[in-house]
């Protein structure tokens, strides 16, 4: 099967509001920590207001402490009080409302990631719709692929995934963690995902994979490529090399992959298998080995 990576996180950052950016704090494809600010819009009008709104608040709490004097009293209705305490209450909803508003004139990170390629320039004016940058969290990695249908039963979360990378030599091991519960209907799979831990962050997301599920293990089987199996009439067979020349002989197949096929019978270990050109192979043939690989090679886990 094929896959790709996704990173564990991603978000194309912008603001809530719609001002002049004023002030950008991060550097490019660098590490940010959640809550750290990267970015900044004109919030003098709004700082203004507060300031304002807090004076105002301040001299209704004196009021309202008199009016409270004067209410022990006797001296003032429970009306006067009240309307007081409501203009105070009121003053206080406006100062966390417009307290909201500036918060919204900051860009702060939500997750802990690198960040791209800032996307804005300094002295823009931006809106919802301005994106500033792109924050990924990359480890753990993210690695969706699908299964045919008929294979749902086996996997499940906690599996273990191998995959490899076109250009990277070294095997690696994911987990499942969630599996799609709905068959996709044109394709007849499944969506898996795995959880890959990355803890060097030496893979990108949107990489391409080839995954590999073992879903049941023959140990000491002999596999094959898939090339060197030749399909003939009276059976299925193979080239192997005796004395200089190629010898065809014949096999017994069991379990396949996209590159491998077990071998039941007519093979055994420290025989040496003709794997190209077999088409053009015929029993007796002198051959000349460029490539010898040991036989050991033949056993697989299928």
């Amino acid at each position: 099967s094929t896959g790709t990576l996704l990173p564990d996180e991603e978000e194309e950052l912008s603001f809530e509001a719609q001002v002049k950016l004023v002030g950008i704090y991060f550097d490019e494809g660098r590490r940010v920590k959640k809550g750290e600010l990267l970015a900044k819009l004109n919030d003098a009008p709004l700082q203004a207001q507060l300031l304002k709104l807090q004076a105002q608040h301040k001299l209704t709490e004196e009021k309202l402490f008199r009016q409270k004097q004067l209410l022990d009293r006797d001296a003032i209705s429970r009306e006067s009080y009240d309307q007081v305490a409501t203009e105070l209450q009121t003053i206080e909803a406006d100062i966390k409302l417009l307290e909201a508003r500036i918060a919204e004139t900051e860009l702060r990170a939500p997750f802990d990631g690198i960040i791209g390629l800032r996307l804005i320039s300094e002295g823009a004016y931006a809106t919802t719709q301005t994106p500033i940058a792109r924050l990924v969290k990359i480890s753990p990695l993210k690695l969706e692929f699908s299964i045919p249908e008929r294979y749902a039963g086996n996997v499940s979360p906690g599996f273990p995934v191998k995959f490899s990378i076109d250009g990277i030599s070294k095997e690696f091991q994911a987990e499942v963690y969630a599996v799609e519960p709905k068959v996709e209907i044109n394709t007849r799979t499944i969506v898996v995902r795995a959880f890959y831990p990355n803890k060097n962050e030496e893979l990108k997301p949107g990489r391409f994979t080839s995954v590999i599920l073992i879903l049941s293990q023959l140990d000491n089987a002999i596999a094959i490529p898939t090339q060197a199996l030749i399909p003939e009439m009276d059976g299925e067979k193979v080239f192997v090399y005796r004395n200089g020349k190629a010898e065809k002989i014949n096999v017994t197949t069991g379990l396949r992959t996209e590159s491998q096929i077990e071998i039941k019978s007519g093979l055994k270990f420290g025989d040496t298998l003709l794997t190209t050109a077999t088409l053009q192979l015929r029993q007796g043939l002198p051959v000349k080995l460029d490539t010898l690989v040991k036989n050991e090679n033949l056993r697989s886990n299928l």
